[in-house]
């Protein structure tokens, strides 16, 4: 059986969060953002689990951690759909840059 290196976790880890935060802070519409910031999440989960395998002490800590992150990118998730859905209902858009305004 063989063993995928840490390094490979890591890298594909800094790829996804690069890939996140460039969507982040380039794109205009508000799903694709909500996407990226799901994104960069997801990397922080694979660094979690790596190193709770892969670390000085491994321990099931990093993945009881990674849970917790994924049930609030869930709660974060639903949370922002539901602001865009109710902005999208009073601005007719979902750009960035049409919603700058708190009143209609």
């Amino acid at each position: 059986m063989s063993s995928v290196p840490a390094s490979a976790f890591l890298a594909l880890a800094l790829i996804l969060f690069c890939i996140g935060l460039y969507g982040a802070l380039t794109k205009r519409n508000t799903v694709i953002v909500l996407i990226s910031i799901e994104l960069m999440l997801n990397a922080v989960n694979i660094n979690l689990v790596t190193f709770s395998k892969y670390g000085m002490a491994p321990s099931i800590t990093g993945q009881i951690f990674a849970l917790f992150a994924i049930s609030v990118a869930a709660a974060e998730a639903a949370v922002g759909l539901a602001i865009l859905i109710a902005l999208y209902r009073t601005k007719k858009t979902v750009n960035i840059d049409e919603m700058d305004t708190m009143k209609n």
